[in-house]
């Protein structure tokens, strides 16, 4: 069975600049999330029904600059897009010796973790490319999902606000066959369309009718 999304991302130079985008567009504000630390980051959320969410991130003005680069090219100046996505992997170990067997590797298994703003202490794992670290771009250039695991923990969709519900997801590349060999090492369900530039398009029904979000 395809591994489903857990949640998508978007990144922006700031995190209100970025909310306010995103209230325009889907009708309701995302909640701030919290800290990222030592990861120079931090987040902002809404739901998207089916234990799906979508994640706002932004560098963080009130942390020192990481000793490595931020997360999802957070450290090019001016973005704000639709940038990469995350899958669950409750099997985890299981679904990256999967994908390996297949010729794609997900990367290093991390553990991750930040405190919301009423103390509640969030833990995951997922997986981590060498990429993230220096800060290159991956193969499928951030269209390809990470793993992700959250255990025990409450599960971040459940304390967000409705933003809406996601419908869909597919990606665009100019060379669609590269990214969808690697979507299908991973056992990841998405369409990929010829386009003339690198993105994810999300389609959330809203109070307002159905929006793409990019």
């Amino acid at each position: 069975m395809p591994l489903r999304t857990d949640h998508i991302i978007y990144i922006a130079p700031e995190l209100e600049a970025a909310c306010d985008r995103i209230e325009a567009l889907l009708g309701i504000r995302p909640v701030f999330g919290g800290q990222h630390p030592g990861g120079g980051t931090h987040n902002a959320l809404l739901a998207l029904g089916n234990d799906a969410y979508l994640e706002v991130i932004a560098p963080d003005p009130a942390q020192p600059n990481p000793d490595r680069p931020r997360s999802f090219g957070l450290d090019k100046p001016g973005e704000f897009r639709l940038a990469t996505w995350a899958v669950k992997a409750p099997q985890m170990a299981t679904v990256v010796a999967a994908a390996r067997a297949r010729g794609y590797d997900p990367g290093e298994v991390v553990q991750g973790g930040r405190t919301r703003d009423d103390g509640l202490r969030l833990a995951w794992q997922s997986t981590k490319r060498p990429e993230s670290i220096s800060g290159a771009t991956p193969p499928g250039d951030w269209l390809v999902p990470f793993l992700i695991d959250w255990g025990d923990t409450p599960h971040p969709s459940g304390a967000a606000p409705a933003g809406g519900t996601l419908v869909s997801l597919h990606a665009e590349h100019p060379n669609p066959g590269t990214v969808q060999a690697i979507l299908r090492a991973l056992d990841v369900d998405i369409e990929v369309r010829e386009g003339p530039a690198i993105g994810l398009v999300a389609a959330i029904e809203t109070a307002n009718g159905l929006v793409e979000l990019r």
